[in-house]
């Protein structure tokens, strides 16, 4: 019998967890811990790490785990290898449900870079008001340059004090073009840094920068182990042995 395990905290990971749900499949919903106040899943969920290679694979024999779909973020590196490298442990079937990366387009003007550092050596050195979207982990290296006024926009409010004076806006996606632009306007944004998560949900502000000629230091996003991809909820579903109703 199929039980699965759905490594999630995405847009497309809760569109998973709800096709498999209607379809009546058993699956478990884990999250990784870093949110707070994760939307409510209407599968069991539950929140936290595994304990590495060792903990997942554990886990998996321990739950009877058949089938694993990783989830997460792109930029979750460190818990994709793990989860590639437990499953081989197992020998227990991985698929990826992951977006393809946003491609450059006409008007769009990016400074591809490859990892955040790079991200702080590209921005300028005379003052300017940047939003960072890239989540709060990454956020210290922009210290290296406190002559920017920097805005960043978090799912919960933060729990200690930030390593440099900020706008923070609170709030959880997705996000539409009209608000992006209304709020780099506001705010005076003239340079945006953002990961290439992928995806429609967190697109807007790449489009906002378009419309508004903004630069966008683009972090592109880590080498990966090679394992089975799909782009899809429904190719996930085919991979379970199921069909669905859902065309994205």
């Amino acid at each position: 019998m199929t039980r699965a395990l759905i490594l999630g905290g995405t847009a497309d990971a809760s569109l998973l967890a709800a096709e498999i749900a209607r379809a009546g499949l058993n699956a478990v919903y884990s999250y990784g811990g870093r949110t707070r106040a994760p939307a409510d899943q209407p599968l069991p969920t539950r929140i936290g790490g595994f304990g590495g290679v060792s903990g997942l694979a554990e886990y998996i024999r321990r739950e009877s785990i058949t089938h694993v779909i990783d989830a997460t973020h792109p930029f979750a590196a460190e818990m994709s290898r793990n989860v590639v490298a437990a499953c081989a442990e197992t020998g227990t079937p991985l698929i990826a449900l992951e977006r393809p990366p946003w491609s450059k387009a006409p008007g769009d003007d990016w400074i591809e870079v490859v990892n955040v550092n790079a991200a702080v050596a590209a921005l300028p050195e005379a003052p300017t008001k940047v939003f960072l979207a890239i989540g709060r982990q990454h956020i210290a290296p922009f210290a290296m340059k406190p002559q920017h006024t920097y805005t960043l926009r978090f799912v919960d409010p933060p729990e200690a004090p930030l390593p440099f004076a900020t706008d923070v806006i609170v709030s959880r996606g997705p996000f539409t073009l009209d608000g992006e632009l209304k709020m780099m306007r506001t705010r005076g944004i003239t340079w945006i840094v953002a990961r290439n998560s992928g995806g429609d949900g967190a697109r807007a502000k790449i489009d906002a920068a378009r419309v508004l000629g903004l630069p966008v230091v683009m972090i592109s996003r880590p080498e990966l182990p090679e394992r089975q991809r799909a782009e899809s909820v429904a190719e996930i579903m085919q991979w379970l042995g199921h069909s669905t109703r859902l065309g994205a």
